[in-house]
């Protein structure tokens, strides 16, 4: 069974226009385990009940945004090992370093295109 069969994915965006083309371009690389949440506090109470293997989060969110979000990921005994990439339309040095210091594992630049978002994932997880 192929590697997009089984993998979960969570997508965090407050944007549900954004969540919906990630979706929509995680589906077309045929990624069936797809869940989404609006923020990162419901990102961290989803994720106690829905384990992921992989979460997508854009940076720029009220409440908790991306890197907050990844650092809680990060504290959190069952959620360390979680793969994470940062979305954002703000890929300046400071953001990705900072990310990079609290162990994202990759990111993507806003817009972008169904193959960089293929070679984003892959660069984390392997072939799918």
């Amino acid at each position: 069974m192929a590697l997009r069969d089984q993998i979960r994915i969570m997508v965090v965006d407050d944007m549900s226009t954004s969540r919906g083309l990630l979706v929509q371009g995680l589906e077309a690389l045929g990624i069936r385990h797809i869940f989404t949440a609006s923020d990162g506090i419901n990102a961290i109470n989803l994720l106690g009940k829905t384990p992921a293997h992989l979460v997508i989060s854009d940076y720029n969110m009220p409440n908790m945004d991306g890197l907050k979000l990844l650092h809680t990921l990060r504290s959190g005994s069952g959620t360390k090992g979680v793969g994470f990439i940062l979305i954002t339309g703000r890929a300046e040095h400071q953001i990705i370093d900072h990310g990079r210091k609290l162990g994202m594992n990759n990111y993507l630049k806003k817009p972008f295109e169904a193959a960089q978002l293929r070679q984003c994932i892959e660069s984390v997880v392997g072939p799918l």
